[in-house]
């Protein structure tokens, strides 16, 4: 296994982008990145769903992603620029939009740090504060100092968030990364490569050279070694040894930024199942927000359907089980608004 050899079959793919993807921040639980949905996981701002969703793509291409995200709620347009390793910057100016959205005054309004609670404030909004009317140019000082005061982590690789215009915002609730994103942050990172020390031995190799595949943006060679290697382990290991599963999880992944939703659809639902069935339920969820991540990408109505039966049925039930399914059910709530959605998208196929 250590001396596993690669050779590609397949002519690299070239994945394309339009010079700045669209972003749009409907509001502080959704948003879309290039007309796909995002939706902030529990506990999870949005613009951390967001610049994750960049992040993603910015490794499927091996090369930036350039963003333009128009921020319903702050009332601007801000230029971002994404790359592999999480980290972002602001490429230029924000923008006022001509008719920014009015903040609800309600008690979850923004509010200045020893203020009345439910006074409203100007919207901070997830990618930073609209600009003012009559503000100067932000200069390279203020936007340096905007972000260092707004810094966070995309995926836990240290994204400054501070879109150039520094604002007083309470941290974001820190949750474990999950689903996908614990994925990314796994391939992009320096730590171990398998779960186990047996998997050390044998694995470590391949695995590495799986992770650097992805890194590079070679989708296609990433793919297919990832499939080699899933093999060859279950061969060692059997199928339900957690390095076997570990693997899967990569694959399923993998199939995500090749632009194979159905298939990473599909691993991530089975590793839930298995996972589930282990009386796993950490894990069981994270391989369903994998899933979900994966279904709302795919286009063919009748097939998101068919997927989105079985994503909401074991979403049910591994909800109705103690866990961090059953602490928000709002993403599941979300799931079955969609299923309505391709329920109408399908029937209007069918009369065309």
């Amino acid at each position: 296994m250590a001396g596993l050899s690669f050779e590609k079959k397949r002519a690299p793919r070239t994945v394309g982008y339009p010079a700045a993807v669209p972003v749009r921040v409907y509001g502080p639980e959704s948003a879309s990145v290039d007309g796909v949905p995002v939706a902030a996981a529990p506990g999870e701002e949005i613009q951390q769903a967001v610049l994750n969703r960049l992040q993603s793509l910015a490794i499927s291409v091996g090369a930036p992603i350039h963003a333009t995200v128009h921020d319903d709620l702050a009332g601007c347009v801000v230029p971002l620029e994404v790359s592999a390793d999480g980290s972002s910057r602001v490429t230029g100016e924000p923008v006022r939009l001509t008719a920014p959205r009015t903040p609800d005054p309600a008690p979850t309004a923004h509010t200045v740090p020893g203020g009345t609670p439910g006074t409203p404030q100007a919207p901070a909004g997830p990618f930073g504060p609209p600009p003012a009317a009559d503000a100067r140019p932000v200069t390279a000082a203020t936007r340096d100092a905007g972000a260092r005061a707004g810094s966070g982590a995309a995926s836990g690789a240290g994204t400054a968030l501070g879109m150039g215009l520094p604002y007083d915002e309470p941290a974001p609730a820190q949750t474990p990364a999950r689903g996908f994103d614990a994925v990314a942050e796994e391939v992009l990172g320096d730590g171990p490569l398998t779960e186990t020390a047996e998997g050390a031995e044998l694995l470590a190799e391949p695995m590495g050279r799986i992770n650097e595949a992805v890194r590079a943006g070679r989708i296609d060679a990433a793919a297919e070694l990832a499939e080699r290697t899933l093999a060859e382990a279950s061969a060692v290991f059997g199928p339900h040894h957690a390095e076997v599963l570990h693997v899967r999880e990569l694959s399923a992944y993998i199939a995500y930024l090749g632009d194979e939703p159905v298939r990473a659809c599909r691993l991530s639902l089975e590793l839930a199942r298995l996972r589930r069935q282990a009386r796993d339920g950490e894990a069981a969820y994270g391989n369903l927000q994998s899933a979900a991540t994966a279904w709302r990408a795919v286009r063919d109505p009748e097939e998101g359907l068919r997927l989105g039966h079985e994503l909401i049925g074991l979403w049910t039930d591994l909800s109705a089980e103690p866990g961090p399914a059953a602490d928000d059910l709002r993403p599941l709530e979300a799931a079955r608004a969609r299923m309505v959605r391709l329920t109408d998208r399908a029937a209007k196929a069918a009369r065309a």
